[in-house]
């Protein structure tokens, strides 16, 4: 890699003090409106649209302030120091902001530290909370590496401070990625959080509450508590100051297998339209990632989109949720919404088209032949169960792999978490009913921090095959009995060869797969 881990654990020191107090402290998660004092950033701070030449830095503020952020590529910021402006942090944002740093040199480390001051007096500030991240590379030579997962906070289990709240992050954390690719289900914002859940071995798994935990979702002030309350984590936010993330989103940052135009039938909800509640989520989602086009609920954001990182690898981000057609038995013979909508479709084709790099990742938030049902009846991801001839939006896949068969698009791989174990799957047209498609793997990943639930059956259309899966042995298992997956890619400068790695907290590499470039069928 091109830096060390430990060039890195003194800055990412003062983060863990601080999430520390505030892993101690939950009623923290709440904004404070203070208007006297200096402005704090109790929930750290976050990096994401890493480029060659710029990138984005997050920060929230517990009182309205002025960000600043301050660059250098000393550790120490002994020289080369640059202020760069950033926004004014309010109240109609929940106190949160961006600022884009530009002109940065290429795949070189780079040291931040957030400022905050009180806008009436710029001289009045906080201790600066620091930060780091490597722009990437203008070159194939230096290595990549990132992780993925998804899932966090599900199934009621939160943040417990008994075993160390979420440590899976701080182990990724030591790996030291290029950035990590959240998968979706970053919150559960239809799962309530509970103050003790009893476990099968009598003992009691502990939870860190917050008001805006105690029920499901439904206000925009609610969808921003969830996003908070991942924040108390000091795992987490060490994590967040080290590690650039790209993320998207999946069902439960609105409800579970939720659709365009659906009317909700829960008696948990007082709000019905499932379209008012993925709006407040799409601008809660906006204000606390890093992710510049989604601030501030603009429409012409979207989720879908493209992170290039350097001449070795594109990231192809997809988003299956807010397009989608309604969950149904998926038997149709004509479908051309879809899961993807037909603007994305065309979207992805015409990228993966363009692309040059090495490496081209698809990032799902839904798995392509794992069997994800809804209901006695009808199915939430891609597969519907019948091994024939694709139906339903089995036929806008489909669509897309013939697609990059014919253009001859090499070097593509997906990525997906959501069903809550890791696999590896490979596809291929001769185990297939659907034939017109040059073979491809298939990795999935976590659940990062929620229950673990037994792997899902195969949807023969696309020729699945399983060649390695581990699972819970029931739904619903709990993180300290079914720690946390997540998932590991390494791409190396020298040969380009692309290894993936299965990891599980604690429990090292599962499995391990190594994809030449230029190749197909692997």
């Amino acid at each position: 890699m091109a830096s060390t881990p430990h060039t890195r654990r003194s800055l990412i020191g003062g983060s863990l003090a601080l999430s520390s107090a505030l892993l101690a402290a939950p009623a923290l998660a709440a904004p404070a409106f203070a208007r006297s004092g200096r402005p704090n950033a109790h929930w750290g701070v976050q990096s994401g649209e890493i480029t060659a030449h710029s990138a984005t830095v997050w920060a929230r503020s517990d009182r309205l302030a002025r960000m600043y952020v301050e660059t250098s590529p000393s550790e120490a910021f002994r020289y080369a120091v640059r202020r760069h402006r950033g926004p004014l942090l309010g109240p109609s944002s929940d106190f949160t902001g961006t600022t884009v740093l530009r002109d940065l040199p290429p795949g070189q480390q780079i040291h931040y530290r957030v400022v905050l001051a009180d806008p009436d007096d710029p001289r009045r500030t906080a201790e600066p909370v620091h930060g780091t991240f490597r722009t990437t590379p203008a070159s194939r030579r230096r290595d990549v590496r990132f992780l993925w997962s998804g899932d966090l906070a599900g199934q009621g289990w939160g943040i417990n401070p008994d075993v160390g709240g979420y440590r899976v992050f701080d182990e990724m954390r030591q790996r030291d990625p290029d950035f990590f690719l959240f998968s979706g289900d970053t919150i559960y914002a239809d799962g309530p959080i509970k103050a003790a859940v009893p476990l099968r071995d009598g003992t009691v798994w502990r939870n860190i509450t917050t008001s805006e935990k105690s029920k499901v979702a439904e206000t925009l002030d609610e969808f921003r508590g969830n996003f908070r309350y991942n924040l108390l984590d000091r795992n987490l936010l060490g994590f967040n100051a080290q590690v650039p993330v790209l993320a998207q989103w999946d069902d439960h940052e609105v409800r579970n297998n939720w659709y365009p135009g659906q009317l909700i039938d829960d008696p948990r909800y007082t709000v019905r339209e499932a379209d008012v509640l993925a709006a407040r989520a799409r601008r809660a989602f906006g204000e606390y990632f890093p992710v510049t086009d989604l601030r501030g609920g603009r429409t012409e954001g979207r989720m879908y989109r493209v992170m290039r990182y350097g001449p070795l690898l594109d990231v192809f981000v997809l988003d299956m949720r807010t397009y989608r057609g309604a969950n149904s038995p998926g038997g149709r013979t004509e479908d051309p919404i879809g899961i993807l909508g037909t603007e994305q479709l065309a979207w992805i084709k015409r990228e993966l088209a363009r692309s040059r790099a090495t490496w081209k990742v698809i990032a799902a938030d839904m798995p392509l032949g794992i069997v994800v049902p809804d209901g006695p009846a009808n199915f939430e991801a891609v597969a519907q169960g019948d091994p024939g001839a694709p139906l339903g939006r089995e036929l806008q896949i489909a669509e897309l792999l013939r697609h990059i068969k014919h253009r001859r698009i090499t070097g593509t791989l997906w990525l997906t978490a959501d069903v809550h174990y890791t696999a590896a799957n490979h596809y291929a047209p001769e185990r297939a009913a659907f034939t017109d498609f040059a073979p491809f793997w298939e990795f999935v990943s976590g659940p990062i921090g929620a229950g673990g639930f037994p792997a899902g059956r195969l949807d023969a259309t696309f020729g699945p095959e399983t060649a390695f899966v581990r699972s819970a042995p029931f739904a619903n298992m709990s993180p300290s009995e079914n720690p946390p997956y997540y998932g590991e890619v390494d791409i190396d400068g020298g040969s380009g060869d692309l290894t993936v790695r299965l990891r599980r907290q604690g429990g090292g590499v599962l499995f391990t797969k190594t994809l030449q470039p230029g190749r197909v069928g692997q």
